[in-house]
């Protein structure tokens, strides 16, 4: 008797089940037909629609110069334009990065959807700055201006291990990338230490003969100034700058103050 019932239990069982599953099949499909309508209602709506009411339309394209591409695409795309990267160039006007040209211009009246041609800015260009170090200044500052660079300010300086007029020292180190037409400073060699020589006394002497010993001694001669002495010949040294004894540089100037007649009038000489 209780077999029974259990078959009976069994079988009621069954058969719910099995309605269950023969009423959820049409829910099924139901739900996936409403679906299918909802994203062919939300393709046409979004893409299919905007772009056939928009055909034959035109809008102004939008200034995105200096922007960041990303900005810059999505500005475009708000007035119904898509932006295409192009290239990358070296520009100092604008950022790395950034949108250096547009094609379309800004400004220029084009139909919606048109594609419009982003330029991206690598940055400001560099160069190089050259080796200087051991040139003539005249090499030099042909080095710089191959590189696209300018030679800067000098400075001078004495050097046993450079000759006259080599550059000792760069201010930017050589293979450093900088902007074109950046200035290099530099140092540049006088040569070793010139020679010390003793000033001759050459006051009391006629002029001829101040001027051979200065020069014998390495000096030049330097401005001769004539004051009228009547107590000495005319063309008498009667003063010397530097003075007699004093240790200067080879090839020092010394000034002279000679005298003319008393009745002469006064002139200089260089």
């Amino acid at each position: 008797m209780d077999f029974c019932y259990l078959c009976i239990i069994h079988n009621w069982l069954r058969t719910v089940q099995d309605r269950k599953f023969t009423l959820a099949r049409p829910l099924t499909r139901l739900a996936i037909f409403f679906g299918v309508v909802f994203l062919i209602f939300f393709v046409v709506d979004s893409y299919i629609m905007p772009r056939y009411v928009q055909q034959g339309k035109t809008t102004k394209v939008p200034n995105v110069l200096g922007l960041p591409l990303e900005n810059a695409i999505q500005i475009l795309a708000d007035s119904g334009l898509i932006g295409k990267k192009a290239e990358e160039r070296q520009d100092r006007q604008y950022p790395v990065g950034s949108v250096a040209s547009q094609t379309p211009m800004p400004g220029a009246e084009v139909k919606f959807g048109r594609g419009v041609y982003l330029t991206i800015s690598g940055g400001e260009p560099l160069a190089a700055v050259p080796s200087l170090r051991g040139r003539s200044v005249r090499d030099a500052t042909f080095a710089l201006e191959r590189a696209g660079l300018r030679i800067g300010p000098i400075q001078y300086e004495i050097s046993s291990d450079f000759p006259a007029n080599t550059i000792i020292e760069q201010q930017i180190p050589e293979s450093t990338m900088v902007a074109l037409g950046t200035k290099v400073s530099v140092k540049v060699s006088q040569g070793g230490p010139k020679e010390q020589v003793v000033v001759p006394d050459v006051v009391r002497q006629p002029l001829t003969e101040g001027e051979r010993r200065l020069l014998q001694a390495g000096l030049r001669i330097g401005n001769v100034v004539y004051q009228a002495n009547p107590d000495l010949l005319p063309n008498t040294i009667v003063e010397q700058f530097p003075r007699a004894g004093e240790i200067v540089p080879a090839g020092q100037a010394v000034d002279m103050i000679v005298t003319r007649r008393a009745d002469s009038g006064a002139s200089n000489e260089n």
